[in-house]
């Protein structure tokens, strides 16, 4: 039987990024209205996919659908105390095609040790973390762009209004604080997790260095922040290239086990 769900979720996404792209002057009430019932679409088709008898299944596709659904729900979450003024149209079309993805290659990569409640916390602190992180990487680009729209420069990202860019790095920050925390307490909870599964605490692979370099990378941009006052392009530059670096880690890790090597 044909499975609707995916492409209606993806269809209410790309609608109301549409929306937000074409029209300078739209309420925020529908909107909103409709991106939750594409969130609650969407978390639905995750948790049929994620949940299976056997265990966890955290292929790539769905691991990237979590994450952007989680990216998706935080941006509609905070735009109901700010108004982000349509920053949400750079947000939905990435989660849009993860939801495609997720339905167009179904990668089977069932953990069958899901149900230990150390890896559980450890999957949603890790989550949470990539997201806001991924958060912060798409808000990056924006002000990259309110930027160059400032200065009048052509720019690929076009939208019919920015916030100030006060009001968007400050936010940007406080979204690398907490992604920065959360990645910490990630990094400190794989240790125990892997200590208690594997009895060994620290495994030497390319996850883990491109873990600890975009840990280093985002402590050394807050600070900074704190002692220099870094700022505009420099926290731009810092947070695209972290969030490169978690990319690395975790989808190139992943997409290489699971596609290349096939295990």
């Amino acid at each position: 039987m044909f499975d609707f769900l995916p492409f209606a979720t993806a269809l209410i996404y790309l609608g109301v990024a549409i929306l937000y792209w074409r029209r300078s002057e739209i309420t925020r009430f529908w909107p909103q209205v409709a991106t939750s019932v594409a969130l609650a679409l969407h978390g639905w088709l995750l948790y049929r996919t994620l949940f299976l008898p056997e265990g966890m299944n955290l292929g790539l596709p769905n691991a990237l659908s979590a994450i952007f659904w989680l990216t998706a729900l935080i941006y509609w979450g905070t735009n109901l105390r700010h108004d982000l003024h349509r920053l949400q149209a750079f947000v939905l079309p990435p989660a849009a095609l993860c939801v495609l993805l997720q339905w167009a290659l179904p990668e089977h990569h069932v953990l069958t040790y899901a149900d230990a409640p150390l890896f559980r916390l450890h999957l949603i602190i890790a989550f949470t973390a990539y997201s806001l992180l991924t958060f912060a990487a798409l808000h990056a680009l924006l002000m990259m762009a309110a930027e160059r729209a400032l200065h009048r420069k052509p720019s690929f990202i076009r939208l019919p209004d920015f916030p100030p860019l006060i009001g968007m790095e400050k936010l940007l920050f406080q979204i690398i604080t907490s992604g920065f925390v959360l990645l910490t307490l990630t990094l400190a909870s794989g240790i125990l997790f892997s200590e208690q599964l594997f009895q060994q605490a620290f495994r030497l692979n390319h996850k883990t260095v491109f873990s600890f370099a975009a840990w280093i990378l985002f402590g050394g941009l807050l600070l900074g922040r704190w002692k220099y006052g870094w700022r505009g392009r420099t926290a731009i530059r810092w947070t695209l290239v972290g969030f490169g670096l978690l990319l690395l880690a975790y989808v190139g890790s992943k997409f290489v086990l699971e596609f290349i090597l096939h295990r």
